[in-house]
């Protein structure tokens, strides 16, 4: 919980440290932050969620699919790799941790992590999803509320990159593990339905968005499965994504309908570790 990982953090008003108390994180300048009910904290400084913050119903939606265990391969080749780069009661941020699903997975009962989330509505549910993680609402694109040289690892699954930012907080070995989707994830779903398609040149904007951090690429490895997905499963990997953003739902769920299931889907991440120069 928050008090596990409070030595992690950092005031987002003056990168102070936190200290909690009465129901709330302060720092010494006396910049206070409300613990919510739920427990967790928003350490957005005051400002509100950007316009991109997963909704409740894209929350909901994933937090099924998620639990269903379809990208259980995925969190499984996920965790080796983190714990591979963990050393004994390390620390690990997932940026962008959506549900805390990935972390949850990849932390050893004797570490610590942090979810980090600009939705509210995820990082309530992040807040439950391992005995020591704390869950934070904050901004990735946005200096990121956490100590410097505090984390050994960096999750950054599906989620913006901060460069700068990862490699401050890392400590010295530490690593930073990016998955992103293949060209051919969701294959044939997304031609079926008229979904978002990961754009081609991805690879080279992960790159170029890491360089200002100076890290550099040490191993890669793709994770590709297939899923045989039913009408519920396939609505709530639509929901659960971009696409969101821009599919009508009652026009996806006929599209959905008139499909033949259950459906034979390819799953295809690329997961690159990270290594910032020093």
């Amino acid at each position: 919980m928050l008090d596990d990982v409070v030595d992690l953090l950092a005031c987002p008003v003056c990168g102070g440290a936190l200290t909690p108390g009465a129901g709330a994180l302060r720092c010494g300048a006396g910049h206070a932050f409300d613990v919510a009910r739920q427990g967790y904290v928003s350490l957005l400084a005051g400002a509100g969620s950007p316009g991109t913050a997963d909704s409740p119903a894209m929350v909901a939606a994933r937090d099924a699919f998620l639990r269903a265990g379809h990208y259980a391969p995925l969190a499984d080749t996920l965790a080796r790799t983190v714990r591979a780069a963990l050393p004994p009661g390390g620390a690990v941020l997932d940026a962008g941790a959506g549900t805390g699903y990935y972390l949850a997975r990849a932390l050893p009962a004797e570490a610590r992590g942090i979810a980090l989330d600009v939705s509210k509505h995820a990082v309530k549910r992040a807040a439950r999803a391992h005995p020591r993680v704390g869950a934070v609402v904050a901004d990735i694109w946005r200096p990121l509320p956490v100590a410097d040289a505090a984390v050994d690892v960096v999750l950054n699954v599906f989620a913006p990159r901060n460069g700068p930012e990862f490699a401050r907080v890392l400590r010295p070995g530490g690593v930073l593990v990016v998955v992103t989707p293949e060209p051919d994830h969701l294959r044939p779903l997304v031609g079926m339905l008229g979904l978002l398609s990961v754009d081609e040149d991805k690879e080279r904007r992960v790159e170029r968005s890491l360089s200002g951090g100076g890290f550099a690429e040490t191993d890669r490895r793709v994770v590709r499965f297939g899923l045989d997905l039913g009408p519920e499963a396939i609505e709530a990997v639509v929901a659960m994504g971009p696409s969101a953003w821009h599919a009508d739902p009652a026009a996806l769920r006929e599209r959905i309908g008139a499909l033949a299931t259950p459906l034979a889907v390819t799953a295809a991440f690329r997961m690159s570790t990270f290594e910032p120069a020093r």
